[in-house]
């Protein structure tokens, strides 16, 4: 079975051949860290994660590049406003990103490269573009000339007179067109730059990306994605520059997600309904936020609230209380029934087949949640027999872990216990016996039970042991 992509380039489904077999080659554009991120940036780290986790379990090598534009107009405003260097507030910035999408369940990439590491490699490439007459120098800055690329509209399916219409030059920009586009800035007094051929300066946004996805995968990759907002003009950029520099396709296969709304309304700063992924994570299960984000199939938009995402907390923890009961019931199983077993093995092969061909459609998540479900109602349906068999219940646990781990979900509620954990709560018990808090006291000693800690008052003091 093919794994099919829905191709922004071609507008159809189409089957996805490698470039190496068994390997992915996939770039994908990545925050301008000037702030914490928000829950529109938090959507593609989480499904283009899902989609690398699948290659991986179909048996792909996936070389997986997600960049940090670290030098920007808007890091540069930041660094003004906080009376900061730009590249502490990037390095900042980088870090909490990692940390909020790493809580989201979201793997490191291969590559995560910055900007400013690779300034010789983007001017080169800049050089390149000029050398080959795409690309100009106007006292300082640099532009691409857009009319000179015969192809350019052809990812957003836009001719280049419609694009004409509504263009223009702004105040202080030297182009010969109203179309081309930045490709260096020449720094204004004060501001960070690096020395070039054209003076001092810095990158434009499109040409970073470029630039790295050659550097990392190579002048042709397999897959680059971005939301949905990336399309026109980033990612039409970059087919422009790319494909002009290297003379041949840039990317095989472009993905793109959906926007998210709030409220049933778009997302936007000017309307100041924007959530931070950031605050996010500190109020609601992360697991929960993950779910609800693949509980839609990611070219569609998502409409968010809190009452949704108390809908997909309702939702995951079904999934997760047939997971601990199968648990559960393992522990007492006495495997006495021999017959029958048979076909609930069957049904549970055919879950399997099932997610598989859902995810084999554009990744839909969705309608592999939906085999969750139904995987979830079969196994509570088999805890109701009155004898049940470790192979049959193994089976489920194995299938159950199998398929989320594909989707980045894990479904153990608690986390076992620290060792200091069980000793600040065993001081806390003793504290509340000291003080006639006994309702405190038998509280922490049934949750460590709980817990699957067990405690043994001595006349030397509380003992406890894992059961």
């Amino acid at each position: 079975m093919a794994i099919n992509i829905y191709n922004t380039l071609t507008r159809t489904k189409e089957p996805f051949e490698p470039l190496e077999d068994g390997k992915v080659k996939m770039y994908v554009c990545g925050p301008t860290v000037y702030n914490y991120i928000h829950i529109g940036n938090a959507r593609p780290a989480i499904v283009f994660d899902a989609v690398r986790r699948y290659f991986e379990y179909r048996g792909y090598d996936v070389e997986y590049v997600l960049n940090f534009t670290d030098v920007d107009d808007k890091l540069i405003k930041a660094a003004n406003e906080m009376g900061e260097e730009v590249p502490d507030i990037a390095n900042r910035f980088i870090d909490a990103y990692l940390e909020d999408v790493g809580a989201l369940g979201v793997k490191k990439a291969v590559h995560h490269p910055r900007v400013t590491e690779n300034m010789d490699e983007i001017i080169s490439f800049i050089q390149g573009l000029v050398d080959k007459g795409f690309a100009y120098e106007a006292e300082g800055d640099v532009y691409f000339r857009t009319r000179k690329f015969d192809s350019y509209g052809k990812l957003s399916h836009q001719s280049i007179d419609e694009l004409r219409t509504g263009a223009r030059i702004e105040v202080g920009e030297k182009k010969e067109d109203p179309l081309d586009f930045t490709l260096w800035k020449e720094a204004k007094p004060g501001e960070i730059s690096w020395k070039s051929p054209w003076g001092e300066g810095r990158p434009g946004w499109h040409i970073e990306c470029s630039t790295m996805a050659k550097k990392y995968l190579g002048d042709t990759i397999d897959i680059h994605a971005g939301g949905q907002d990336l399309t026109f003009p980033h990612h039409e950029n970059e087919i422009a520059q790319s494909e002009a520099h290297n003379g041949s396709a840039f990317a095989r296969y472009w993905m793109h997600n959906g926007y998210i709304n709030i409220e049933n309304e778009k997302m936007s700063k000017s309307l100041g309904n924007f959530v931070l992924a950031h605050d996010l994570v500190k109020k609601h299960d992360p697991q929960v936020i993950r779910f609800f984000m693949l509980s839609v199939q990611y070219r569609h938009p998502i409409n968010f609230s809190d009452e949704l995402l108390k809908g997909a907390k309702s939702s995951f923890e079904r999934i997760q209380n047939a997971f601990q009961n199968i648990k559960y019931r393992k522990q007492a199983s006495m495997d006495l029934v021999k017959n029958g077993q048979g076909q609930w093995l069957e049904e549970i092969i055919r879950f399997k087949q099932q997610f598989i061909q859902e995810m084999d459609d554009d990744f839909n998540t969705a309608n592999a949640i939906s085999v969750l479900f139904d995987l979830t109602k079969s196994a509570n349906l088999y805890l109701q027999s009155e004898q049940t068999t470790t192979k049959v219940l193994d089976a489920y646990l194995e299938l159950f872990t199998e398929l989320t781990s594909v989707l980045g979900l894990e479904l153990e509620q608690q986390t076992e216990l620290l060792d200091e954990e069980i000793e600040a709560l065993i001081a806390e018990r003793k504290q509340a016996r000291k003080d006639r808090n006994f309702e405190r006291a038998d509280q922490i000693r049934d949750e460590l039970k709980d817990r699957n800690i067990i405690l043994e008052d001595t006349s030397q003091g509380t003992r406890w042991k894992r059961g």
